[in-house]
């Protein structure tokens, strides 16, 4: 599907709805459909573009961000008694106090906050000897596999044709922790060969 046309609203309805259960415009990870449905959006519009982009690194500091700027209070002093360029200088040297005060204060939260793992959701397929394996068995023994920052989610029996099935298996793998190639795909192998004749990585996207 293709999202490219943004001199109409009803393509950003379109493409609101279409990504309430999605998070890439085509498939299970990021691709040149997203880079060009990105800029299609940016070109139309720039500055939203440009200020949504900069409140969002903001994030993390949104509930400590100041409230908006009250209406000044009606000067008691006669214009003549006012020095506009005292009060520029003060507010100037206040906003750039306030600055760095959220500064310091968004960099010692970021230093004390501990960093989220690094997740991926990672799709495989297993695949049988013949169509006498217990599909059944081998999905038992697939998941008896534990390993810290592992963990396996759902699954389904897929027909390959001859009779014979193969099974398709998500699992979700912190990084840092476990590698789907040399740590899972080995294993599964190694300590499954009575049911398993391969094991293939058929999809990857990071969480």
């Amino acid at each position: 599907m293709s999202f490219t046309d943004f001199s109409s609203i009803d393509t950003l309805t379109k493409l609101d709805k279409f990504l309430e259960d999605k998070s890439y415009v085509e498939g299970t990870s990021a691709t040149q459909a997203d880079v060009t449905t990105y800029k299609a959006f940016q070109k139309a519009y720039p500055s939203f573009t440009r200020w949504f982009n900069h409140i969002a690194s903001f994030t993390e500091e949104f509930e400590t961000l100041p409230a908006g700027k009250a209406p000044a209070a009606a000067a008691d002093e006669d214009e003549d008694d006012v020095d506009l360029f005292d009060d520029d200088e003060e507010e100037d040297a206040e906003a750039e106090k306030l600055k760095a005060e959220r500064v310091a204060a968004y960099q010692a939260k970021k230093a004390g906050k501990p960093k989220a793992a690094a997740k991926s959701l990672v799709t495989v397929d297993i695949k049988p000897w013949d169509d006498e394996t217990d599909l059944e068995a081998m999905l038992k023994f697939v998941k008896s596999i534990k390993m810290d920052g592992l963990v396996w989610g759902s699954h389904s029996f897929v027909d390959v044709g001859f009779g014979i099935k193969k099974l398709q298996i998500n699992v979700v793998v912190e990084d840092d922790k476990v590698s789907v190639e040399d740590d899972v795909k080995e294993k599964v192998e190694e300590d499954g060969e009575e049911w398993v004749q391969s094991v293939d990585i058929v999809a990857m996207a990071k969480l």
